[in-house]
C-alpha cells in the first residue's frame, strides 16, 4: 500500500495529489495524525480493507482467531509454572514468537493471506518502533547514573526520615500523582522519584508489592489527567474531542477511582505499621558512610523535570539528565566510580582514566557498590543500558506477534463478533473497555491500543448519538491505565524491569489500575453525565 492511500484518524481524508491532509489540525491533533502515520503499512492496509468491507464473512472467524491468544496464554501460564515465575530470560519471549507463529501458519494455510503482508508489517513495525526501543536503553542509562551520582541515595536518605510507615502508600502515590501531572509522562516519574520512593518503602519495611503499586497508580493518574501526556493528548485526538473536555469529562471516572486508591492505600499503611518497627539506623548509616549525600544532586531531577516541562524530545530529555547526573557523579562520587571501574570496595579516588571507565561502565553495564549493608547493598544495584536489553527483546517478540494477528485480520474478527453483542450504554462502554484491554494483550502498545480502538468504535458511537468525549474517556479508562499490568506489554515490561519488581507481584496492588476499568464500567451503568449528542450544546471555541 503506497503512502499516499493514508488516511487522517481525525478527518478520514487524504488529498492524493499534494500527500498532505486538508483538514487544519490543532498542535494538540497533530500528534494523532504522526501517530496513525507510523501504523506499520500492511496493518493499515488491513484496517482499511475492513473498514471498507464490512462483510463479517471476509474476516477469519472468531474461533479461529481466539487460537492464537489462547496458545500464548497457555504457553505463559507453562513458562510461569517452568521457570518458577523468572520468565523473562527467554521463555516468554519464546511464547510469543510460537504464537505468532501460530497465528501466521494459521491465516496462511486457511485464508491463504500471502507471506510478503506479514513480512511488510514486520519490517515496518520494527522500523516505526525502533526510537521507543531507544527510550529504553536511556531509560536505564539515566537510573543507573541517578543512582551512582547519588540522587536517589539522597531521596532515600532523607526520605527515611520524613516518611512515616503509616502514610508511606498514601504520601507515594500522591508524590508521584503530582511529578506525572506536571511531566506528563509515568515512566519518566516511575523511573527516577519511583526508584526512590520504592528504596524509601524497603528501608522503613514497606513490602516491595504495595510499594510498587502505590508508585505506579500514582503515576498514571497524573499521567491519565496531565494534558501535557501524549496518551491523553492522541486519545483526545483520534476522537476528535477537545482536549481539555476530554479531561474534565475523565474526572468523572479517574476522581472516584484515585480516592478509592488512596482509601485502600491508607488503610493498608495503617495495617502494615502496626506489624512491628524497622531499624532504619543501618540504612542512613550506610547511605551516609558509601554516599556524598548532598542536596545540591536534587538538582538534576530539578533540571529534568524542567526539560520534561518544556517538552523537549524524550530522547534528547533522558540522554541530557544522565550526562547531567554523570557529571555530578564525577564531582560528588568519584570514590564510587573508582570502586565501579576497579571492581573492589569503596576505598579511595583513583585516577582520571578510572572515573573515566567508571562513569561508562555505569552507563552501560550493571554495578555493584559495597555498602557493607546486604538489604542495602541490593538497593542500590544498578543495571545501566545492558539491564533493559531483555526488556528490549521480549518487546520486540510481543510486537511480532501483534504485527501478526493485526495484519492476519484476526484481532479484528475478535472484535466484530464482540459488537454484535452490544446493548444499552452499558454494553457500549463495556465492550469498549474488554476491547481496549485485548488490544493491549495482543499488540503490546498503549498507542496502537489506543488508536485502533478509537478507530473501531468511533462511527458506532456515532451511530447510537453518543458523545465523542465518552468514547475518549473509556479509551483511556480501559488502555492507558492497564497496559502497564500485562507482563508482555510495553509499559508493564518497562516498569517491572526499572523498579525490579515482576508485573505480577505489583498487578494486584496496582489499585488506580484495576478499579479504573471498572469504575468505567459503573457509570455507564448509572449513567451518570451520559448523554446523547443531540442534547448536548457545542462549546464555543
Amino acid at each position: 500500500m503506497k503512502k499516499n492511500n493514508l488516511r487522517c484518524c481525525f478527518c478520514r481524508i487524504h488529498d492524493k495529489n499534494t500527500n498532505h491532509f486538508p483538514c487544519r489540525l490543532s498542535k494538540r491533533r497533530i500528534f494523532a495524525h504522526t501517530i496513525l502515520n507510523n501504523i506499520p503499512t500492511a496493518m493499515q492496509d488491513n484496517i482499511e480493507k475492513t473498514e471498507s468491507q464490512p462483510d463479517s464473512t471476509r474476516l477469519p472467524h472468531p474461533l479461529v482467531s481466539l487460537v492464537p491468544a489462547l496458545v500464548l496464554v497457555g504457553l505463559l501460564l507453562l513458562s510461569n509454572l517452568l521457570f518458577e515465575g523468572d520468565t523473562l530470560g527467554g521463555s516468554s519471549q519464546l511464547s510469543l514468537l510460537v504464537s505468532a507463529g501460530v497465528c501466521i501458519g494459521l491465516s496462511m494455510a486457511v485464508y491463504k493471506t500471502r507471506w510478503q503482508v506479514f513480512e511488510s508489517a514486520l519490517k515496518t513495525t520494527f522500523s516505526d518502533t525502533s526510537v521507543s526501543l531507544v527510550v529504553l536503553l536511556l531509560i536505564g542509562m539515566m537510573a543507573a547514573a541517578w543512582m551512582v551520582s547519588g540522587v536517589v541515595p539522597t531521596l532515600i536518605y532523607y526520605g527515611i526520615q520524613i516518611l512515616s510507615p503509616r502514610f508511606f502508600l498514601v504520601a507515594s502515590c500522591v508524590i508521584c500523582a503530582v511529578v506525572s501531572l506536571l511531566t506528563g509522562s509515568s515512566w519518566s516519574t516511575i523511573a527516577t522519584i519511583g526508584v526512590a520512593l520504592l528504596g524509601v518503602g524497603k528501608a522503613i519495611g514497606v513490602p516491595v508489592s504495595w510499594s510498587a503499586g502505590a508508585i505506579i497508580s500514582g503515576a498514571y493518574f497524573g499521567d491519565k489527567i496531565s494534558p501535557l501526556s501524549d496518551t491523553t493528548i492522541l486519545a483526545s485526538s483520534c476522537t476528535g474531542t477537545d482536549l481539555f473536555s476530554h479531561i474534565h469529562y475523565m474526572l468523572f471516572t479517574t476522581v472516584p477511582s484515585f480516592v478509592l486508591t488512596l482509601t485502600v492505600f491508607l488503610c493498608v499503611g495503617l495495617a502494615l505499621a502496626g506489624s512491628g518497627q524497622v531499624d532504619v539506623t543501618a540504612y542512613l548509616d550506610g547511605l551516609q558512610h558509601t554516599y556524598h549525600i548532598s542536596l545540591w544532586t536534587l538538582l538534576v531531577p530539578v533540571i529534568t523535570t524542567w526539560l520534561i516541562v518544556k517538552r523537549l524530545n524524550a530522547l534528547i530529555t533522558l540522554f541530557l539528565s544522565a550526562l547531567i547526573a554523570g557529571v555530578f557523579a564525577l564531582v560528588f562520587q568519584p570514590h564510587i566510580l573508582t570502586a565501579i571501574a576497579c571492581g573492589g570496595e569503596v576505598a579511595g579516588v583513583g585516577s582520571a582514566g578510572e572515573l573515566v571507565r567508571g562513569l561508562m561502565t555505569t552507563f552501560f553495564a550493571s554495578t555493584s557498590v559495597q555498602t557493607g549493608f546486604d538489604g542495602l547493598d541490593s538497593l542500590v544495584r544498578t543495571g545501566g543500558m545492558s539491564g533493559m536489553l531483555n526488556t528490549v527483546w521480549l518487546i520486540m517478540c510481543a510486537f511480532c506477534f501483534g504485527s501478526a494477528m493485526v495484519a492476519s485480520g484476526m484481532l479484528r474478527g475478535l472484535l466484530v463478533s464482540l459488537v454484535r453483542i452490544i446493548k444499552g450504554t452499558f454494553g457500549l462502554v463495556a465492550s469498549t473497555v474488554v476491547t481496549g484491554v485485548v488490544m493491549n494483550l495482543t499488540t503490546g502498545d498503549q498507542y496502537m491500543s489506543i488508536i485502533l480502538t478509537t478507530n473501531f468504535f468511533r462511527d458506532i458511537y456515532k451511530e447510537k448519538g453518543f458523545e465523542s468525549r465518552l468514547l475518549s474517556r473509556t479509551t483511556e479508562d480501559a488502555v492507558t491505565v492497564t497496559s502497564v499490568l500485562i507482563p508482555w506489554n510495553s509499559c508493564g515490561m518497562t516498569q517491572a524491569t526499572v523498579l525490579g519488581v515482576s508485573t505480577l507481584t505489583y498487578l494486584p496492588t496496582c489499585i488506580f489500575n484495576l478499579a479504573s476499568p471498572l469504575m468505567s464500567m459503573l457509570v455507564a451503568a448509572i449513567g451518570w453525565r451520559i448523554t446523547r449528542e443531540s442534547t448536548v450544546v457545542e462549546r464555543p471555541k
